[in-house]
Parts: structure tokens; sequence; C-alpha cells
């Protein structure tokens, strides 16, 4: 027992760094997150925002980030549910934000909407956000010795509804309306019935019963404001309606009425036109526009009389395939608050993806506002943005020394039309080409075109690009993955020395098909000098790759198929999704081994290695979420030494059709990610500790709607066991494990946190 204990003891020590710095457990790898690698666009003008990430269906929201009086702007994009933040400059009438992602973990996790809006009259802007069932409030308690902070008041928004307090029945597409609805100083909520084409209004009581702000004290006091009715089908909207419900019996009277469900809507209640009441600009699903209704009865009786469908009328109204939201805020700094629109649907296939931030300027006031039409892509226009997803490969294609970038995409939106009801998308990919006019220690890239051969007349979707010289003519091919599963062949038809010029030579390249999104890596895997094809894909309940052996000549490739589950890798997360969409990008570290980072659905990178003779077997993941990076859903990503410092460079890419750059660094010790700002976890609990069968694993967590994921590593870093909590406390078997260490790392969004344990079968706790 005493020799078990000492080598405990010894791990221990090893593992948190205790006994000295050479000691210390490291990751493989080291990365920052950098924004200072320079991008120009075609013209030659800097892209500021370049490494961003893009945007695609966002919200706004005003708060002061950084503590120095001045509201600062967050937008928190749909697609990969990305929080980002931005301090404002505070230019007098001047539009200028600095990228901070260093607050964006301070927020608690946010999906499908977020609104921010001062609930307790203390200058401090509160958060609302979407949880299952309805909305959740957090609380601003941010002070100069904490800095920015945040804690949960409220975990399901409650209000009086006939003669019982029940959640405020929010869907996650709906966007309610949190205003001052009756002038009295506290937060009043409109939102659509879930199964009906009304709008309800809880009244925010705290005002009327205890004299201030600090509740959140709501009761149902009209099911019908406004006396107007959404159509069923369409954004129709019809005006004074008779209200068919006066009591609690609501939802009886619905499902006896076989009434219209409603599908979802967005909501912006604010004054057009200065009378002092509330007007409401309204957003439907499926729908381009924003519909204004006034407002033409008072404070405590809405009554709307007429609607604008065209919304703003006097300038370029709203067109955003589909289904717009607004928001009010100032954003160039002269006290007037200005309309921000953006599409509120995630779904990738009615995304307006590369001009889908809208920004009107106010130039009437905050309460009679006169908008005008800005530009189409605000913040978006200063980074890297191709569209609907963004798959990044690097390759010297010029052979000039210099590393380049190639972006391809799932596409651009390129018509939007209705059929027999449905919204059609079409969309048409492309690739983006930055050629690095750096040097060896410093890149910078330019965009010379964002078609690099011509692709878009191929109308393909979902492009993925690998170069290599697979006949041996000195020259790269290039080789494309596409929805449909299958490769294209485009051979450089240029002199050796001339600037390449690709011409698609085979639509089917060698009938290889691996069902949808491929998405292949020239490679030499088994290193025979031959480029071998390592190809990711969509996948069913699995993340897999695809691997193909070039069985033929330096002049004449075959490419064989050997297996679907190349080192039985898998980057399907199958708690969230069915699919994997891996994209593989396999690359040699500095001492000359392979090494796997593999791209998924989820979003985040999944590291694997012990490749190296091992093609039939398994691949030692090492990390199914590497350093916790993550930069949104369905990545891609490249790796490359671009400044030549002896680290390798990281460029990812995401859902949104955005990019971002991290620089090699020294490798980090484990505990140095131990935590990321955990306001989410707030406690765990696993004991007994030591163990002999079991363990039991206790969270108590501010996500009450969003399960947790835990992973057990032993000291090797080898993963034993990973699964989902779906509640906050679950046993767990360990009567398997060999005596030793385990780290046990419970996850949630980009937030985590390790807990060691020691498992002895020959301890036993006595009661």
């Amino acid at each position: 027992m005493q020799i078990f204990m000492k080598k405990i003891y010894f791990l221990f020590l090893l593992l948190f760094g205790f006994f000295s710095k050479a000691q210390v457990i490291y990751n493989d790898f080291g990365f920052t997150k950098s924004l200072n690698a320079p991008v120009i666009d075609s013209l030659g003008a800097s892209l500021n925002k370049a490494w961003v990430g893009g945007l695609n269906s966002c919200q706004y929201g005003a708060i002061d980030l950084n503590l120095d009086g001045i509201k600062d702007l967050i937008v928190f994009d749909r697609n990969g549910n990305r929080l980002l933040t931005f301090i404002n400059n505070g230019i007098p009438n001047v539009i200028s934000y600095s990228f901070a992602p260093e607050f964006a973990p301070k927020f608690p996790y946010i999906h499908d909407w977020i609104q921010l809006e001062d609930y307790n009259c203390d200058g401090k802007t509160d958060i609302f956000k979407y949880t299952n069932g309805g909305m959740a409030v957090y609380e601003n308690i941010s002070n100069l010795t904490d800095g920015l902070k945040f804690k949960l008041v409220s975990p399901l928004l409650n209000s009086l509804q006939g003669t019982v307090y029940t959640n405020i029945l929010v869907t996650s597409v709906d966007y309610p309306a949190i205003s001052d609805i009756d002038n009295d100083g506290d937060l009043d909520i409109l939102t659509f019935f879930g199964l009906g084409s009304y709008v309800e209004y809880h009244k925010n009581l705290t005002k009327e019963l205890y004299g201030n702000c600090d509740s959140l004290k709501y009761q149902l006091s009209d099911y019908c404001w406004g006396k107007f009715s959404e159509n069923e089908g369409s954004n129709q909207l019809t005006l004074n309606i008779t209200c068919p419900y006066k009591s609690e019996s609501i939802i009886d009277n619905l499902i006896e009425r076989d009434d219209p469900k409603h599908t979802g809507s967005t909501l912006l209640a604010i004054d057009l036109d200065s009378d002092g009441d509330k007007d409401l600009i309204l957003g439907d699903v499926d729908f381009p526009n924003l519909i204004s209704l006034i407002n033409g009865g008072d404070i405590n009786n809405a009554f709307m009389i007429s609607q604008d469908t065209l919304f703003p009328s006097n300038t370029n109204p709203i067109n955003l395939f589909s289904f717009p939201a607004a928001a009010y805020i100032d954003i160039n700094n002269d006290n007037k608050k200005d309309l921000l629109v953006s599409p509120f649907d995630g779904n990738i296939l009615v995304d307006e993806n590369k001009y889908s931030n809208w920004l009107y300027t106010n130039s009437g006031t905050n309460t009679s506002p006169i908008f005008n039409y800005q530009m189409p892509d605000f913040l978006q226009k200063e980074m890297i943005d191709v569209g609907t997803c963004a798959y990044p490969v690097l390759y010297d294609y010029d052979g000039d020394g210099l590393v380049d970038l190639f972006v391809g995409n799932y596409g651009y939106r390129d018509t939007s039309y209705y059929s027999y009801g449905f919204l059609i998308t079409k969309y048409k990919s492309k690739i983006a080409l930055f050629k690095n006019i750096g040097n060896s220690t410093s890149p910078q890239f330019k965009l010379l075109t964002t078609d690099f051969a011509n692709i878009a007349v191929l109308d393909l979707l979902n492009v993925y690009p690998t170069f290599g010289d697979i006949d041996g003519d000195g020259k790269a091919e290039m080789i494309l993955g596409n929805k449909d599963g299958k490769l294209l062949l485009f051979k450089n038809t240029a002199n050796i020395g001339n600037t390449p010029n690709f011409v698609l030579q085979q639509l089917n390249y060698q009938n290889i098909d691996v069902g949808d999104f491929s998405t292949p890596q020239l490679i030499d895997l088994n290193r025979d000098n031959l480029l071998d094809l390592a190809i990711g894909e969509k996948g069913s309940q699995k993340g897999n790759i695809n691997y193909y052996r070039n069985t033929g000549t330096l002049s004449n490739p075959v490419f064989t198929f050997i297996t679907d589950s190349l080192g039985s890798v898998d980057v399907c997360d199958h708690y969230t999704s069915n699919f994997g969409y891996s994209a593989p990008c396999f690359f040699e570290d500095t001492v000359g081994k392979y090494k796997l980072f593999v791209g998924s659905e989820q979003g985040y990178l999944h590291y694997y290695k012990n490749i190296d003779n091992n093609l039939t077997g398994i691949f030692k993941q090492e990390d199914a979420h590497l350093l916790y990076i993550y930069e949104g859903a369905r990545t891609g990503v490249a790796v490359s030494d671009l400044d030549n410092d002896g680290y390798l460079d990281m460029i990812v890419g995401n859902y949104s059709g955005g990019l971002a750059y991290y620089k090699g660094s020294i490798p980090l010790p484990y505990n140095d990610i131990d935590v990321f700002n955990n306001t989410d976890l707030v406690n765990v609990l696993i004991f007994p500790n030591p163990a002999n069968n079991s363990i039991t694993l206790k969270v108590e967590n501010e996500l009450n709607d969003k399960s947790i994921e835990y992973i057990i590593y032993n000291s090797l870093g080898k993963i034993v066991l990973r699964n989902a909590l779906n509640n906050s406390s679950m046993n767990i078997d360990v009567l398997k494990f060999p005596n030793g260490i385990y780290i046990v790392n419970i996850i949630t969004y980009n937030k985590h946190r390790n807990k060691v344990i020691t498992v002895n079968k020959k301890f036993s706790i006595v009661h």
C-alpha cells in the first residue's frame, strides 16, 4: 500500500508541476490566437478584422465590457453559437470597433438568442438569453476589482398567467421584445404565444409592487397586444382584430378552435413616431422583409392602426433571406440609436452569408428615428468572409517559397425565390486565393481572386481543394471534393515557372465516391514517395476518414480503396449531431512524424498521433478538443510554419465563412488550461476519491438546459471513457480501470474543468 501511494504521489507531482518544471506534463502544441497577420483585399485595402471569423446570422447588444463608461458591442452569431466581443473606441460620430475576444469567455454559454437590457436600473446591462422553455436572466455584477461578471438570477423567467405562475414561453425560433412598454421604468416582455398568431404582453409589476426595478415580477396582462394577428402560412398581418382569448383557458381554447400554430417571429418594440407609446418592428420566418406597425393606442392599451411592409420605406427596405431580426443600438457614437438587421435563422439553407449585417444610421431622434441605409456588411467587410463555411488549405502554388492560402466554401448565396410556398435558396461554391506577399518570417496575404480556377461555373456545393504532383510532371494538380462525395481533377496547363493555370480534366476522378461532402487531402501516408488520398466526409453517426492508397506509379496514379475507417478516427459528437463532417489535416511535426488534426461538425479540433507505420491500426486520440479552441461549427483546419520560427501555425475555418489565425508557440503545460473562467460550472464534486468500484460525479451547473460531457483520461493522456452527463449527478463504474491516476475533464461549450482522481481496487471505504 505504501509503495502504491508513493507512486500515486509521484504521478500527482508530475501532473501538476510541483516537482520541477522539467517534469510538468505538456501538450504537444501551443497555439496563441493572433490578429496580427496582415491581410489586404484585391484593391489593396487592409482587412483590419481579417481573422475575426466571419458573420452569418447575428444578434447585437450594447454593453460596457471594459468598464470605461462607453458602451461596447457584442455580436452573437447563431451559426455555431459564437459570441464575439468588440471594444467601442468611442470616437464621436465615427464607427470604430476593435475585436477583443478576451471578454467573450466571461459570458455564460449562449445558444439560439440573446438580448442585453438593464432590468434592475443600476446602469449595468444584464443578459436575457434563451433557455429550453423560455428565457434565463443573468445580472451584471461587474466591478473594477472583478471586471466583467454575471450572476444567474432566474434560470427560467416566470409570469403569473391566470392563477398560476408558469414560464414565459419563448421558442428558439422566436425573438421577443424586451422593453418598457408602459413607461413605468421596468422592463416588460412581448412575445408570440407558441400555439397562436397573437402577441402576449407580460407586464412587469416590480415598480407597482416594490417601487423599484430590482425584481422580475411578471403577469400576463394582454393575450392580443396591439389587436393584430399574423397569418398562419405567411407574414401577412390583420389589424383591428377581436381577441378570442380572455382568460387562462387560452391553451384549451386554442386546441378546441384548431387555431393556427405560430412558427417563428422577431420583435423589436420602439417608439417610431414620438407619441410616447411603443410601436413594433416584426420579422417572420421564411420572409425577407421587416414590417413596422404603428401604435395608435397608448401605453396601457396598444392598438395597431397601420403597417409598412417595406420598412424602412424612406430608404433601401430590408431584403434579407430570410427571417430578419432588428436591434436598436447607437453604433456611431452620436447618441442616437441606429438599426442593425441580420437573419435570425441559423439554417445553412437560408443564410444571406456574405452580406448579412445591414446597418441603417439614424438621422432623426431616438423616439422619432429616420433610418438611412449605410451598408449590407457591417463588420463583415473588414473580415475574411467567404459566405457559408470556410475550408482553409495552405499550399505554395506558385513556387516562390511562401505558403499561400486557399479557402473553399459551401457557397455564396446566388438567388433566393419562393416555390409552392417554400423558400428556395441557390448557392454557388468558389475558392478564394490569398497570395502570401510577405516574407519567410512575416506572412502577409493579399486576395487575388474569390473564384480560383473559375469553379463557380460548375455549380458545385461545398468545395474543398487539395494540391500535389500526382503524375510526376513537376507541377501540382488540384483535386476538389464537394457535396456529392465525388472528386474532380484539375490539371495545371501552364509551363513550369509560369503562373499556374488549373483546368478541369475529370469530373468523377477515378470513380471515387465517399458518400457526401468529400474533403480530400493528398498526403504520402505510407511514405513510398507516392501521394495517397485521405478523404473526410459527412458521415452518418460517424466522423470517419477514408483511405485510398496510391498503388500506381510516379507518372500514373491509381488510388485504391483501403478502408473507410482509417485509424478508427471518429469525430462525430453522438450527443448533439448525427453527422461528423470530418475534415482531415495530416502534417509532419518538427521531428518529421505524422500528426493529424480533424475538423468536425461540432467545431472542436480532434488531435491524433501514432500514425506512422500504423495505417492498419488505431490512431491514438490525444485530444478530442484541441486546447479547447472553438471557432464555431463545421471546422476546417490547415497547418504550416508560416513564420519559420520552429512552431507550427494554424488557420481554422468555420460555418460562418470566416477564418481564425493561431500562431504557434511553446507547448502549454496541461494544467495551464485547467479552467477557462468557469461561470457555467459552479461546483464539481467527485467522490469517493480514492475510488474502488465506482465514483459519483456531481455537477452544480447554471446551464440547466445544456447537457455536459465528461472525458476520463489515464495518466498517459489516453481516453478511457467518454460520455454525456445529462443529470446533475451520475454514478460511473471504474471497476475495469487499472489502478492509477485519472483526469476527469468536465466540459460544456468551450469551458471546462479538470479533476484528478485515483483508482485503487485494494482501497476500501469504511463507513
